[in-house]
């Protein structure tokens, strides 16, 4: 190689200021070799003397860490992962929140439809009564459902939401520093793994409550690995844990967003792109919102007078058939376009379809309609 050297020291030093994905790779430096230069020699023989010239010249990319040993009971680590499922028959993307004790590795993963706010903090009050208490200090990536504005060095202006969800169950924050993810590798690594052993095969599901049951019961199963360097499975060393974590209080945390809004003239109300049905009475009035997790409460005058299953996506209509029947029984021949009733057929038992029919040969098709 001695002919040589310079040659490749002088590519290996131009890389310097290239792009890190187009940089000279031994393979790269062996055919420039041979194409340009007329070497004979074999590629292994490149390889070994491109490995050792990137040590020598600190252009190797390998990275040093130095080996921690996590305090009992202290801390654990959170992250968002993404996954597929099949759903309903179709395949469907869906975020997973997990929460890794960092001294047993204890796990807990839980699937929802989006990683919002909401989900984010419910993830939390599930993880809490899944380990039974709540660790004192919790890990976080810069997360926008956390963080608001990240400052020099450790410093961060919180959101307000979260700053009264970690101050009710008592637990301090501590945030990683950008695209900094080996600072909380335990959790980093989790998520490929709960990908990999949890979720393949992808599970054939037909609600999120039957796929977090899946995933509870691997958790569960998880808890009698042994992890690498550790003596005692994961459900031994968290027994030793257990009773160093923080009281869970009497009533979780209220994972709610109030909000008022206006109903509109199709008697819905307008909530993340997406519409809700009320009863037509109450069209144009202005009403308050609580909406949860998975549900959407309406108000009038603090009297419920709407509930839904809450929707994501956009431009999709949750509507309540019996918000509109009187409405549309004063207009009979709006009973096949309408919208709520179009969806609700869909759900129809085979003896609506011929009720209506019947109706509609004895009394003619508008005042079939409205008897029916």
């Amino acid at each position: 190689m001695d002919p040589y050297k310079e040659i490749i020291i002088i590519w290996l030093e131009e890389d310097k200021l290239s792009p890190q994905k187009q940089r000279h790779t031994a393979r790269r430096v062996y055919t420039r070799l041979v194409e340009e230069h007329g070497f004979s020699g074999s590629e292994s023989t490149v390889r070994k003397y491109v490995r050792k010239l990137k040590i020598e010249l600190r252009l190797n990319k390998s990275k040093a860490f130095i080996p921690c040993e996590a305090d009992i009971g202290l801390e654990s680590e959170v992250d968002w992962g993404e996954a597929h499922v099949i759903m309903n028959g179709s395949r469907q993307k869906v975020s997973l929140f997990i929460m890794r004790s960092k001294y047993s590795g204890k796990d807990f993963v839980c699937a929802y439809p989006h990683a919002r706010q909401e989900m984010f903090f419910d993830g939390h009050i599930r993880a809490f009564h899944f380990f039974g208490g709540v660790f004192p200090t919790l890990v976080y990536d810069n997360l926008k459902t956390a963080v608001l504005k990240i400052l020099r060095g450790k410093n961060r202006i919180e959101q307000k939401a979260f700053v009264s969800f970690r101050s009710y169950y008592t637990f301090a924050a501590r945030f990683c520093n950008p695209s900094s993810g080996h600072e909380k590798g335990g959790v980093e690594g989790l998520v490929g793994y709960c990908r990999r052993n949890y979720l393949v095969p992808m599970p054939n599901v037909s609600s999120f409550e039957e796929l977090n049951e899946h995933l509870m019961e691997r958790c569960l199963r998880h808890g009698n690995h042994h992890i690498s360097g550790k003596e005692g499975s994961i459900n031994e060393l968290f027994e030793i844990e257990r009773p160093l974590l923080l009281s869970l209080p009497e009533v979780d945390y209220p994972v709610i967003k109030l909000f008022s809004a206006n109903v509109d003239h199709y008697c819905t109300v307008k909530i993340d792109l997406n519409r809700y049905s009320v009863p037509h009475r109450y069209s144009g009035f202005r009403i308050n919102v609580e909406l949860g997790v998975d549900r959407v409460f309406i108000y009038y005058s603090k009297v419920k007078i709407a509930e839904h299953v809450r929707v994501f996506g956009n431009n999709k209509w949750q509507l309540n058939p019996f918000h509109y029947l009187e409405l549309i029984s004063q207009r009979p021949g709006s009973f096949s376009f309408a919208r709520p009733i179009r969806q609700w057929q869909k759900e129809w038992p085979p003896y609506y379809m011929r009720l209506l029919d019947q109706f509609r040969f004895k009394n003619g098709e508008g005042k079939g309609t409205k008897e029916f």
